[in-house]
């Protein structure tokens, strides 16, 4: 089953300092972290804080090759986490067809922002990612099970990278 999620803020992990991207679902329920590169996080937080770039970036570039080929972004789905990488796909419509073409969760997400499409995650994601280690270090794995733990939903968004 697929759950509607929204970005709900950026933040940077205290223990790795990679930035991570937090989903939540609309009732505030469920709430999905997926670590991504700085490169990554800045095209999402440039679309988030509306913030124009001279030059197209490359979001921008294929927002925009997608208009012009006369297709629309249905929706972006994180579909799948293995070995601690999350897998996403794209939905394009295109000439009354779907087609399903395989993303970095990050590049579905910013994409997604600036077409304003929905973001869906597998429920099956959200339940493995509960239970997945993406620290090498025990120690470090703790404590952020614990940080994650401890956030508040309602304050997520008031972070900032």
């Amino acid at each position: 089953m697929q759950i509607e999620m929204s970005i709900k803020g950026l933040m940077v992990d205290p223990v790795t300092n990679m930035p991570i991207v937090i989903l939540r679902d609309k009732e505030g329920q469920k709430v999905l972290p997926i670590w991504v590169g700085i490169f990554e996080a800045n095209a999402i937080a440039l679309q988030i804080e509306n913030i124009a770039t001279p030059r197209p970036m490359t979001h921008d570039l294929l927002r925009n090759i997608i208009a012009d080929l006369h297709a629309t972004v249905r929706k972006v789905v994180v579909s799948d986490l293995q070995e601690n990488t999350f897998y996403a796909l794209i939905y394009l419509g295109l000439g009354g067809d779907t087609v399903a073409i395989d993303a970095r969760p990050s590049d579905a997400l910013a994409l997604a922002l600036r077409t304003r499409a929905p973001i869906f995650v597998e429920e099956a994601v959200i339940d493995h990612a509960k239970t997945v280690d993406f620290s090498t270090d025990p120690h470090d794995a703790e404590r952020l099970h614990k940080w994650l733990e401890s956030l508040d939903p309602d304050e997520l968004g008031k972070y900032k990278m």
